[in-house]
């Protein structure tokens, strides 16, 4: 039995609907239970990964360290898209410098963060068995 590729599109901003909590637990169990996990990151979605989320104003809880764990569960396949960036005034050294460990390479740690163009996100989602959009 081949194992199914799984990809989780983050569409919404981190807080002020549960969307973006949802799909990070959803992406977890998936990954604890050897799913073969991606996320991708478009519209609004990009702020999810943003460096420094502070969440006292709006009174939730910041989850955002735990996209920290992603790489001890094998989520190391993060895509951005770089339109959606580009569109917010924001480029890679906004988002959390977010990486894992690669078993094939002594352990070098590596970034799990792509940055891909729409193009390539689209191509990239063709790959995939199942993509469910938060």
């Amino acid at each position: 039995m081949s194992v199914k590729k799984f990809m989780y599109v983050n569409r919404k901003a981190p807080y002020g609907t549960i969307y973006a909590l949802e799909s990070l637990e959803v992406v977890l169990i998936g990954a604890a239970f050897e799913q073969d996990v991606s996320l991708a990151f478009v519209d609004d979605g990009v702020y999810q990964l943003m460096k420094g989320q502070d969440t006292s104003e709006v009174g939730m809880k910041n989850f955002s360290p735990t996209y920290n764990a992603l790489g001890d569960y094998d989520v190391n396949k993060l895509y951005v898209e770089k339109e959606s960036l580009e569109e917010r005034g924001l480029t890679v050294d906004d988002l959390m410098p977010l990486t894992y460990e690669d078993e094939n390479d002594d352990y070098k740690e590596k970034p799990s963060i792509r940055v891909v163009t729409s193009e390539e996100l689209s191509a990239i989602m063709d790959e995939q068995d199942v993509v469910l959009s938060f």
